[in-house]
């Protein structure tokens, strides 16, 4: 676990834009200080589950309703069928059996239509990628691709065949937060340049540091 506020409080506006129109009753896991409840209406009735309990504990102040504990201690808490939307923010990465999650999840997913938004980080993103070719390096920190608590490593091909494995339409997936250009180190740009040089050769999904996607399930 993180004991960085920060580390709980982003509010992921690049992944609301992958959102669906008209969700009204929403299940967020991982939800953190519950900063993401600032993409829907106020009319949605939006749920969390959130692991670390003093976390979970600020986000009641604006969610209807948040669990205490990671999905697997809380589910059964809560209603099968009931949520047209889950959202999974960084999370599936932290997961120790995250097929299980994709499987059981669905349970609790309203019956006929219905949604799973969210991000992984890439594990292709390109300073991961020098660090493990160019520097012959693989080393854990504390947040970031290489976050010490995370548990699985995706691509976008992986992430897309994960989800479909288990009965997943995927209606979007792209990446996001896009290596940038404009910063004023001269030493940055020039490291963003040779960046966008390699994506030539080793492909434009290793230029985002994530990907987000939205998923419909029909059952």
């Amino acid at each position: 676990m993180n004991d960085d506020p920060n580390y709980y409080a982003n509010s992921r506006t690049e992944v609301a834009a992958f959102v669906p129109a008209g969700a009204q009753r929403v299940l967020e896991i991982g939800c953190g200080l519950g900063n993401f409840r600032r993409n829907f209406p106020d009319t949605v009735e939006y749920w969390g589950v959130e692991a670390m309990a003093a976390v979970a504990h600020a986000a009641e102040a604006s969610l209807d309703r948040v669990l205490a504990g990671s999905y697997r201690e809380v589910c059964a808490f809560l209603p099968d069928g009931y949520f047209d939307l889950v959202v999974c923010n960084d999370v599936i990465e932290h997961m120790d059996d995250h097929d299980g999650f994709l499987r059981d999840i669905q349970v609790k997913m309203r019956a006929g239509h219905s949604y799973l938004v969210g991000s992984v980080p890439n594990v292709r993103y390109i300073t991961n990628l020098h660090g493990l070719l160019v520097r012959r390096d693989w080393q854990y920190v504390d947040a970031g691709i290489l976050d010490r608590t995370h548990l699985r490593f995706f691509t976008q091909r992986s992430l897309a065949r994960t989800l479909g494995q288990h009965g997943f339409t995927i209606e979007r997936l792209a990446g996001i937060n896009r290596i940038e250009l404009h910063r004023r180190s001269m030493g940055y740009r020039l490291q963003a340049s040779a960046a966008h040089l390699a994506a030539l050769v080793l492909g434009q999904d290793t230029l985002f540091a994530q990907f987000a996607f939205r998923a419909s399930l029909d059952r």
